[in-house]
């Protein structure tokens, strides 16, 4: 699958050093939250003075800064996009409102950089959370996309072998 990025961004994942800074930007929604979650990867500016909040902000939204690890999924047609996340378990309010779903939560995930925040240069529509797993220190979770976006189309052929009875 080939996606439309900047040449800055493909500068910057090809260079062997750069000032760029990859910035993942979440939006997690769910029909039990008031309110959509943003978090943001990177503590680019201070969002708040008291209390002291750091974030992203990205088209008029601010994202708070939790620190967590990504991974982007590869491009394999067979699978589908898998995203692993892996945070420190330092917010507890988190882990109580991810122990209050009941179904997956969706996710919007959103590759910036930090020279452009407005500018989205990959984004992953559609993703569930699942596999979450809670521990003292870390909170890691899957973010995969609903396997039915990957089924074939049609499910099937009436083709002779499959319903015989129709010939």
């Amino acid at each position: 699958m080939s996606r439309n990025v900047s040449t800055t961004f493909i500068a910057a994942a090809n260079a062997q050093e750069t000032d760029e800074v990859v910035i993942c930007l979440l939006t997690v929604t769910h029909e039990d939250l008031e309110a959509p979650i943003y978090l943001s990867s990177n503590a680019t500016t201070r969002l708040s003075e008291d209390p002291l909040v750091y974030g992203t902000e990205s088209r008029g939204e601010q994202y708070f800064y939790l620190p967590f690890e990504f991974t982007l999924p590869d491009d394999q047609s067979d699978n589908p996009p898998r995203v692993q996340l892996k945070m420190d378990n330092i917010e507890r309010s988190l882990v109580a409102v991810l122990r209050s779903f009941a179904t997956p939560a969706s996710v919007l995930m959103e590759i910036v950089l930090a020279s452009d925040l407005d500018m989205v240069e990959i984004t992953m529509p559609a993703l569930q959370m699942s596999d979450v797993s809670i521990d003292d220190h870390t909170v890691s979770a899957t973010l995969v996309a609903d396997a039915l976006i990957n089924e074939p189309h049609p499910a099937g052929q009436f083709t002779p072998g499959s319903f015989p009875g129709l010939f």
